[in-house]
């Protein structure tokens, strides 16, 4: 009897004092509450609020999976945000004691610091356009254009700027994947597209295994490779050192422009929400200008940060009431902003526009 009422107490002893652990680590809470909304540039104050008289040799903080920041007590620590990307991130105090740790978590969303500029545009020159053409990626150098196209008609075309006539194209249709001995088990969906030296890579729509790299000369393939990054492959663009594409979400993707690897990424927001459907994009003077799927406006992006820095609007660039009357106006949307960088001029169309534009973006006034 007496050896079962001892066991009976190292029982209740180790009960409670597991117990105690799990009050002593579940006590730990750190400020401030998650989901909290910061504007970039705002200081963040965390503090690690803890209970039982505890007292840590150190409190190790962390934002996301960077280590920032030891202390040996728990009077708080102010964060800077001036540089941090933009969207959902994740602060994590580590508590230290004896040699063994307990871990405290909080998140918060940042937003942009200041509303985007809005700007309106003006059209300098209209120019013919292929109504068959749905466009996925436009790119412009030395005076043709470069396009992806879509649908039931995915190309890779030249195009000639002035007359809108098309001047090479392969067409990517089953016939084509079966003479290069590329397996596919869906019709293949040409999307974005960049030239990167004397190469034309393309990106496809849901087929990750058949992202395809040309010679931008002949159009020959010279290879295939897998593109396993993002939800979907949709626009892209290069600025000279990485590639950047997005996937149908607010976040654009880096890659290396050799091994085609994802580098990073940049989650898309303003001030106020994530900007999600980030489709065709161009690289103009160290911003990304997007369109945005099924939305009549253009957005400036930092590409340092995702911060919106200006919203174009382009309402009205092809008047619906000019447009065939059984014209699909929620599928053939705005899409395709090309860059001619010598002569400084910025095309844009839609998806079987007949007319390629030729804007400039002009400031709102108040």
């Amino acid at each position: 009897m007496n050896n079962k009422f001892k066991l009976f107490l190292a029982a209740v002893v180790l009960v409670a004092f597991g117990c105690k652990q799990k009050t002593e680590e579940t006590s730990l809470t750190l400020s401030p509450d998650p989901g909290t909304s910061y504007k970039q540039g705002d200081k963040v104050n965390l503090k690690l609020h803890y209970s039982n008289g505890s007292t840590p040799d150190s409190i190790v903080y962390f934002v996301d999976s960077t280590r920032i920041a030891s202390l040996k007590d728990s009077s708080g620590l102010s964060v800077k945000t001036d540089t941090m990307l933009l969207g959902p991130r994740v602060f994590t105090a580590k508590f230290y004691q004896g040699g063994k740790s307990v871990d405290a978590s909080t998140n918060i969303i940042l937003y942009a610091a200041k509303a985007p500029e809005e700007y309106t545009y003006k059209v300098i020159r209209k120019f013919p356009h292929d109504t068959s053409a749905y466009i996925e990626g436009l790119l412009y150098q030395d005076g043709f254009l470069y396009e992806s196209t879509g649908g039931d008609q995915s190309s890779l075309r030249k195009v000639d700027l002035v007359t809108g006539k098309v001047v090479q194209q392969v067409k990517l249709d089953k016939k084509y994947f079966d003479e290069h001995q590329i397996k596919m088990d869906t019709e293949y969906f040409g999307e974005g597209i960049s030239i990167i030296g004397d190469k034309i890579l393309m990106l496809s729509y849901r087929q990750p295994e058949t992202a395809l790299v040309f010679d931008k000369n002949s159009f020959k393939l010279l290879k295939t490779f897998i593109n396993n990054v993002g939800v979907e492959g949709w626009g892209m663009t290069f600025d000279g050192k990485k590639i950047y594409f997005d996937d149908r979400t607010n976040r654009i993707w880096f890659l290396n422009k050799d091994t085609y690897q994802q580098t990073g990424y940049i989650d898309v927001y303003d001030d106020k929400h994530a900007i999600d459907s980030v489709n065709e994009l161009e690289y103009i003077d160290n911003k990304i200008y997007a369109n945005i799927y099924q939305k009549e406006n253009i957005v400036v992006i930092d590409p340092k940060t995702g911060a919106v820095l200006q919203r174009v609007d382009m309402k009205n660039l092809w008047p619906v009431k000019d447009r065939p009357a059984n014209f699909d106006n929620d599928e053939n949307v705005l899409n395709g902003i090309a860059w001619d960088e010598k002569g400084k001029r910025l095309f844009v169309t839609g998806k079987k526009w007949p007319y390629l534009y030729q804007v400039e973006f002009v400031k709102k006034t108040p």
